[in-house]
């Protein structure tokens, strides 16, 4: 076998989704978040799938810098992929005005921030790379995956009154309390191997229909199916699993789709 299937485990968060597919889990609890890892051993990058029924905090990830400073090895960017979408789903991501620390302390504190953010109406296949800094929030209504470096650390600005602690100081002295400019597009339709993303610390490609994937052929990949069904062998890889591993010999057919996300190194 040219992978391994990751672990998952299941996040509880308020705003999560009940009643997940079965490929999911099938758990009667709010799931927000499944996180994929080898037992025993952090991986250098995460890769979740998120479900959301309610807005998530508006929040900031700082950089490496930043984040050393406070004794965390490494910050955190990450880009989501997004699989599914209600009618009204939007991500907010950036900000529709400038502002300065003491009236970004302001919104935040009177939840002002919220309307703020700007608000991107999406649709599955939307695809956004949120760099250190950038304030954003996920809304409801929300299906997608995300892949990030594997470090766990948040500023929260403001969260809808949920009973959790906030970072205004930290969240502040890290955010880009402006408008969103980075990469961003939309999966294409077309059958192929497009690479989408090449960032500090992961690329991002995805192969649509059966492909050649041999240029893979001896590197370690992040194989996530989000639609239809590959193979190994006799290996099944279909949408919540994620493996690791070689995705040369993977096989699929015409409608399906896999993202494969490699590390910088």
């Amino acid at each position: 076998m040219s992978f391994e299937l990751l672990a998952r485990h299941f996040v509880e968060k308020p705003w999560g989704q009940s009643g997940l597919p079965e490929a999911f889990g099938g758990r009667d609890e709010k799931i927000g978040e499944i996180w994929f890892d080898r037992a025993g051993e952090k991986l250098p990058l995460l890769v979740k799938w998120l479900f959301t029924s309610e807005k998530l905090s508006v929040q900031v990830h700082p950089d490496d810098n930043a984040a050393r400073a406070r004794g965390v090895p490494s910050g955190k960017d990450e880009c989501w992929v997004v699989v599914e979408a209600g009618d009204d789903a939007r991500l907010g991501i950036g900000l529709t005005q400038d502002l300065t620390p003491s009236e970004l302390r302001e919104a935040s504190l009177s939840g002002g921030i919220a309307d703020l953010l700007d608000w991107k109406p999406v649709r599955a296949g939307d695809w956004f790379y949120i760099p250190p800094g950038t304030i954003h929030a996920i809304g409801a209504g929300v299906r997608l995956v995300e892949v990030q470096p594997n470090s766990d650390i948040t500023y929260r600005l403001y969260d809808y009154g949920r009973p959790r602690e906030l970072h205004l100081d930290d969240g502040i002295a890290v955010c880009n309390a402006s408008s969103y400019d980075a990469a961003n597009g939309t999966l294409p339709r077309a059958a192929g191997l497009h690479d989408l993303l090449s960032e500090k610390y992961f690329k991002l490609s995805c192969a649509i229909g059966a492909q050649d994937l041999s240029r893979y052929a001896g590197r370690e990949c992040y194989l996530v199916p989000t639609a239809g069904e590959y193979r190994c062998g006799s290996q099944e890889l279909a949408p919540g699993m994620v493996a690791l591993g070689d995705p040369s010999s993977l096989t699929g057919a015409g409608s399906d789709h896999v993202l494969l996300i490699a590390e910088r190194t």
